[in-house]
């Protein structure tokens, strides 16, 4: 199952959190028909979606996505001028 490191957590709270959204949002990561993937808020899971609720930051994927990044941990950087960038990298 993916993991999230504990500053990919945060990121996902804060932006969460600044949204004018219910309780239980998080990020949602579907496969996009590229092979790629798709990254975007989400007040809540779709149907067949996996969740990973780690540290009050939840993030929902679809089932292509959860098989994709199965052995993966996601984590996140926010640059000086405020944007955010993902990265995947390897289980430890």
């Amino acid at each position: 199952m993916l993991t999230l490191t504990e500053n990919a957590a945060a990121v996902i709270r804060n932006i969460a959190g600044q949204q004018d959204m219910p309780e239980g949002t998080g990020m949602r990561i579907a496969a996009a028909v590229d092979g790629g993937l798709n990254l975007n808020l989400s007040p809540g899971p779709e149907d067949g979606d996996q969740v990973v609720d780690q540290g009050g930051a939840r993030l929902f994927l679809d089932s292509q996505a959860a098989q994709m990044l199965d052995d993966k941990a996601l984590d996140a950087a926010v640059d000086p001028d405020g944007a955010v960038q993902f990265a995947l990298a390897e289980q430890e």
